[in-house]
């Protein structure tokens, strides 16, 4: 297997890559026995400045499973950036102690600047502010890929915080190198993506919505997201929008019979409880799936086979 490098953004890769990737993963997924010593031997780097649940664990636990061991910490008050350390230099340390690198910081941009810094190891971004998320971009796809639903006749509805949601940012950016898509996006005004991201659909067609229901009856997918509170500089901003959009069974009644409905989680509001048991909410194998396209990613980046 070829060694590859960082993972900042999604278009870092290739749809080749990608693919390739995939192909790993569903391996991974029919046997996963046969990879629990791929990364024995290895350490990896959890760096988390910024809280997460989903993103930390899946890695982790993807890393451990391919029998690999796992240091860093989950809390920036627990480091030397808080006497004052930059960050290229707390980087530049750990990568002495380390194979790999996966990272989430709340400012935009710290990702790259790790890959600019470090010379010895890959680094992974798990989110940087409101600007990408890459790894959540590359579970979205596998999920895609599981449920056939990555055809270049997709449409695919984006709902609710696409402002500030960099899933969706990264998810747009992602679907373009594959072609792109039929996007619809959907969402109040206020909260509407952003010229920075619309610049980049230069291959798939956009259509601007403010009405769930009117639309759900088009939609092969619906990527649905939560209105983020930790993003917002007002509190009454934030409470003036949060409950804009709520998927729950009248809308539904809408879907097609084998549309699919994902989130990068965590969930609030936005969905309710209720249609969890309605086999086209994918959101919670979306995210189990993440754990195996991430053993993928980080068999990848070290350049190991199993």
């Amino acid at each position: 297997m070829t060694r590859q490098s960082n993972f900042i953004r999604p278009s870092d890769w290739s749809t080749t890559e990608y693919e390739e990737a995939f192909r790993l993963a569903d391996l991974i997924l029919q046997k996963p026995e046969e990879f629990s010593h791929s990364c024995e031997g290895k350490v990896l780097a959890s760096l988390f400045f910024e809280p997460s649940t989903r993103t930390r664990l899946s890695f982790e636990a993807a890393f451990n499973r391919l029998g690999g061991r796992v240091i860093g910490f989950s809390d920036q008050g627990n480091t030397s950036t808080t006497k004052g350390e930059s960050l290229s230099d707390t980087l530049r340390i750990i990568e002495g102690y380390v194979d790999l690198i996966v990272m989430r910081h709340f400012l935009e941009g710290a990702a790259f600047l790790g890959s600019q810094v470090l010379t010895k190891v890959p680094i992974i971004n798990a989110g940087d502010g409101s600007h990408q998320h890459p790894t959540q971009t590359l579970t979205d796809l596998f999920t895609l890929h599981r449920y056939h639903k990555l055809d270049e006749d997709l449409t695919i509805g984006l709902c609710g915080d696409l402002k500030f949601g960099r899933t969706v940012h990264s998810l747009i950016e992602a679907l373009e190198i594959f072609g792109g898509r039929n996007y619809v996006c959907i969402s109040p005004k206020d909260l509407a993506l952003p010229d920075h991201v619309k610049s980049k659909i230069t291959k798939g067609k956009v259509t601007y919505v403010e009405d769930l229901s009117e639309v759900m009856g088009d939609l092969d997918v619906l990527y649905m997201t939560r209105v983020q509170k930790e993003r917002f500089v007002s509190k009454q901003e934030y409470e003036r929008l949060k409950d804009f959009y709520i998927l729950d069974q009248e809308k539904m009644q809408r879907a097609k019979k084998d549309m699919i409905v994902m989130h990068p989680l965590p969930r609030v509001m936005e969905i309710e409880k209720s249609l969890d048991r309605d086999p086209r909410t994918v959101y919670f194998e979306q995210a189990h799936l993440g754990m195996y396209i991430r053993m993928s990613l980080m068999m990848r980046l070290l350049g190991v086979d199993k």
